[in-house]
């Protein structure tokens, strides 16, 4: 269903490479909503009360195993297990869905809310990845500052497992979402631009945008719309 990435052939030019790469990255990434609709749905059915009562400490496991997974998938981007491991990954965190999609769906307007965070993800993802395709634009610069940005959200966030101030949680969340609009840009021009060559490092990459979108716009949406429980 994929194409390698080789070259192949004199006649294959950097930009074949690249078109290459990026369409079947799209492939992929289309291809990874299906387990992680299938997470989301076993996720809605699961109970996750020791997540919320450490949920510190679960987050801590939660990387300690994802970063093991990312690991895994970066030795194997050159073979099928690559791609098996990355669906794996999806469905997992398709799973790990269920705690914000039960939340907002115990609001009156849980479904429209959910609804709205999924299109604007969509729009949002489309539009910042029309802008990055063009290899005359160059979003190279961006990589620092969006990583400054990604590890102090991350301590932001630990932090305020502890405090739990509501004000900070809409903060993070609004600065998460311009971190990983901002990524979208990053991630789709490395791929035109030639810096990404691996289609499934580059669909990592990207489902990781999009995930990350999508939680902290729903987040945002249920924060401003969602006060009325059923």
């Amino acid at each position: 269903m994929f194409d390698d990435v080789q070259v192949i052939g004199r006649s294959t030019t950097a930009a074949d490479i690249q078109n290459r790469v990026l369409r079947n990255t799209y492939a992929l990434l289309g291809l990874t909503m299906i387990p992680t609709m299938i997470g989301a749905y076993f996720g809605l059915q699961m109970n996750f009360g020791f997540m919320a009562a450490h949920p510190f400490i679960f987050a801590i496991g939660f990387m300690v195993v994802m970063f093991g997974m990312f690991k895994l998938i970066a030795s194997n981007q050159n073979s099928a297990a690559g791609v098996w491991l990355l669906l794996a990954m999806t469905f997992i965190f398709g799973l790990l869905l269920g705690p914000i999609l039960q939340a907002a769906l115990h609001l009156r307007n849980g479904g429209e809310i959910i609804g709205l965070a999924a299109a604007g993800t969509g729009v949002t993802f489309f539009s910042l990845a029309a802008i990055a395709s063009s290899p005359a634009r160059d979003f190279s610069g961006l990589g620092k500052f969006l990583f400054v940005g990604l590890i102090l959200v991350l301590v932001a966030s630990l932090a305020n497992m502890f405090f739990h101030f509501d004000p900070a949680h809409l903060m993070i969340s609004s600065i998460s979402v311009l971190i990983f609009s901002g990524y979208i840009l990053y991630d789709v021009n490395q791929i035109v631009r030639g810096g990404q060559t691996n289609y499934v490092m580059a669909t990592l990459s990207l489902y990781l945008d999009i995930y990350n979108l999508f939680v902290n716009l729903l987040s945002i949406l249920m924060s401003l719309m969602g006060n009325d429980r059923e």
